[in-house]
C-alpha cells in the first residue's frame, strides 16, 4: 500500500496527469479507428518519445493501451468491424443492438463495463504482481531458459492463426534479434558484412516497420473499401432493465478475464469468447443472442478490459508478453533500458508503481471521455482509410529518421517494412516476430550462463523440479493445437462415416 500511495504521489502530478489524459484520449480515438489499435500507435510513438521522462512515456502508452480496449468496442457495435480478435465477441450481439435502434445502450453497457473490469482487474494487478515478482526473483538460468521456452511455444500458439505460422514469425524476429557483434565472442554474425548492423538492428525500428509500414503498405495493395456507420441516435445511458441484466455480466467477465489474461498462455481472446458462450447458457432470454442480447455485449467487454490487466501481470514480472500491445510495450521498457522481470519491482519500484497508479487514474479518465463524448467518437469512423495510413507511413518514417537521424535506418525501416507485408500476405503475424526479437537474445544469454555453470552438462537444464515442470508445459503447448485440430477433424468426419 505504501508503494501504491507513492505511485499516485506520482501518477497525481500534473504533467503525469496530462500524459495519462493524451495517452487515454488518443488510445480512445486508435481504438475506434478500424484497423489502427494500440500496437501501432504506441509502435508509431516509440521513435518519438526518446525524449520524455520513462514515467511519463510509459504512463502514456499504459493509457493507449487501456484507451485502446475502451474505443474497439465503438467499432465493432457500429461498424461491425472489430479492430482486433478481441473484439470478435462484441461485434456479434454489439452490431445487431446498433441496427435495433440501440447503439448508445450497448456502448453505454461496453464503456461502463470496460470501467468497472478495468478498475478490478488493476486492484488485482496491485495485489498479484509483487507476489509473483517475490516468487520470479528465485529463478536461476536454468529456469530461465524453461520459462523462455514455455514463452516461445506459448506466443508462437497464442499470438498466431495457427502453431506453424507463429513459429515462422518468432524465428524471423529471432534471426533479426541476433544480428550484431556477439557479446561472448565479440565476433560479428548475420551482418552480410555491412558495418551499420554491428551494433544490431534497433527494436524500434523492427516495431515500427512491422506493425506500422506491414500494415500501411498491406492496405495499399489490398484497398480500404467503405462501410456503413450506424447512427447513435441519443446520449450513452442505460435503462434500469440494461443495468440489472448487465451488471451480473460485468462482474461474471470480470472473473473470467483477469485470472485467463494473468497466464503465460493467456490474452484477450479466449475469455471473451468463454464470457459469451456463459453469459448465453446463463441467461434467461436466451433467444435474444443473435438478435442484440446487451449481456452478450457486457460480458465480453468486461472480460476483454480485465485482461488487458492480467496481461501486464506476466509482463512486468517475468517479461513475457501475451499480447501483440504488451510485446510492444516490452520494447519501450527496454527502449529506456528497463527489463522487465522480478528485478523490476526491486530496481525501479517508482516507476512501476507509479504507472500502476496511473492505471486507476486512466480508467476514470475513460469513462468520462466515452459516455458524455459518444457521437464524436463515432464520427471519427467516417474518416477515409487512405488518409489515415498514408499519415501512418509519413509519421512512421519521420519518427524512425529522428530517433537515429541516418539514411540507412530509413532504409532498414523500409527493407524491414516490405518483410512485414509479405507476413501480412501469408497471414504471418507481426507480434511473435516482436517477443522473438526481445527474448531470444535474453534466452540465449541465460542458456550460455546454464552451461557455464555445469561445464557443459545439459542435464542442468532439467535439474529441479520447477525446470521439469516448466518444460512438460512447454510440450504440452506444442502438442495442444495439433491435438485440438486432429479432434476437429475426426468430429467433422464422423457423421459422414456413420451415414455410409
Amino acid at each position: 500500500m505504501d508503494a501504491l500511495l507513492t505511485g499516485f504521489a506520482d501518477a497525481l502530478t500534473p504533467v503525469n496527469l496530462l500524459w495519462a489524459l493524451l495517452g487515454v484520449t488518443i488510445g480512445t480515438a486508435v481504438g475506434v479507428l478500424p484497423g489502427i489499435g494500440p500496437a501501432l500507435t504506441v509502435a508509431l510513438l516509440l521513435p518519438v518519445t526518446f525524449r520524455l521522462d520513462p514515467a511519463a512515456a510509459l504512463i502514456l502508452f499504459a493509457g493507449i493501451y487501456y484507451g485502446g480496449m475502451y474505443g474497439g468496442s465503438t467499432t465493432s457495435i457500429l461498424l461491425n468491424t472489430p479492430g482486433e480478435s478481441a473484439s470478435v465477441v462484441t461485434a456479434l450481439e454489439g452490431n445487431r443492438m446498433a441496427r435495433a435502434g440501440r447503439g448508445a445502450a450497448a456502448l453505454a453497457t461496453a464503456a461502463i463495463g470496460s470501467f468497472v473490469a478495468g478498475t478490478i482487474g488493476t486492484i488485482a494487478l496491485s495485489a498479484a504482481a509483487p507476489l509473483v515478482a517475490d516468487i520470479a526473483v528465485g529463478f536461476g538460468p536454468p529456469e530461465y531458459v524453461a520459462l523462455m521456452a514455455v514463452a516461445f511455444v506459448t506466443v508462437s500458439a497464442l499470438l498466431g492463426p495457427d502453431l506453424i505460422k507463429g513459429a515462422a514469425s518468432l524465428l524471423i524476429g529471432a534471426a533479426v534479434g541476433l544480428v550484431g557483434i556477439d557479446t561472448l565472442t565479440g565476433q560479428p554474425r548475420l551482418d552480410f558484412g555491412l558495418p551499420a548492423l554491428l551494433d544490431g538492428v534497433d527494436v524500434v525500428i523492427v516495431v515500427v516497420a512491422l506493425f506500422a509500414l506491414g500494415e500501411a503498405f498491406g492496405h495499399l495493395i489490398a484497398g480500404t473499401g467503405d462501410s456503413r456507420v450506424m447512427p447513435v441516435d441519443g446520449p450513452a445511458v442505460l435503462s434500469r432493465e440494461d443495468w440489472r441484466r448487465s451488471w451480473p455480466a460485468w462482474l461474471r467477465g470480470t472473473a473470467i478475464g483477469f485470472p485467463i489474461g494473468s497466464l503465460p498462455a493467456g490474452g484477450a481472446d479466449v475469455p471473451t469468447f468463454l464470457s459469451y458462450a456463459l453469459e448465453k447458457r446463463l441467461s434467461r432470454r436466451s433467444d435474444e443472442f443473435g438478435r442484440g442480447a446487451i449481456e452478450g455485449v457486457a460480458g465480453p467487454e468486461a472480460a476483454n478490459n480485465a485482461a488487458a490487466a492480467g496481461v501486464l501481470v506476466p509482463l512486468l514480472t517475468i517479461g513475457l508478453p501475451t499480447s501483440a500491445t504488451a510485446a510492444v510495450i516490452l520494447t519501450a521498457f527496454q527502449s529506456y533500458g528497463l527489463q522487465p522481470g522480478p528485478q523490476l519491482f526491486t530496481e525501479s519500484g517508482d516507476l512501476v508503481w507509479a504507472l500502476i497508479a496511473s492505471l486507476y487514474i486512466g480508467n476514470v479518465m475513460l469513462l468520462v471521455l466515452n459516455l458524455p463524448l459518444v457521437r464524436l467518437w463515432a464520427r471519427l469512423l467516417t474518416i477515409p482509410a487512405y488518409g489515415i495510413y498514408a499519415g501512418v507511413l509519413v509519421f512512421a518514417t519521420l519518427g524512425t529518421f529522428a530517433a537515429g537521424g541516418t539514411t540507412t535506418d530509413l532504409l532498414i525501416l523500409v527493407a524491414l517494412g516490405l518483410v512485414g507485408l509479405l507476413m501480412r500476405r501469408a497471414g504471418v503475424p507481426a507480434a511473435p516476430a516482436v517477443v522473438g526479437l526481445i527474448l531470444a537474445p535474453l534466452a540465449e544469454q541465460q542458456l550460455r550462463r546454464a552451461l557455464a555453470l555445469s561445464d557443459g552438462d545439459w542435464t542442468i537444464l532439467v535439474s529441479g523440479p520447477l525446470t521439469v515442470t516448466l518444460w512438460i508445459v512447454a510440450i504440452l503447448a506444442l502438442l495442444a493445437p495439433p491435438a485440438v485440430a486432429l479432434r476437429r477433424r475426426l468430429g467433422r468426419n464422423r457423421p459422414a462415416a456413420t451415414d455410409d
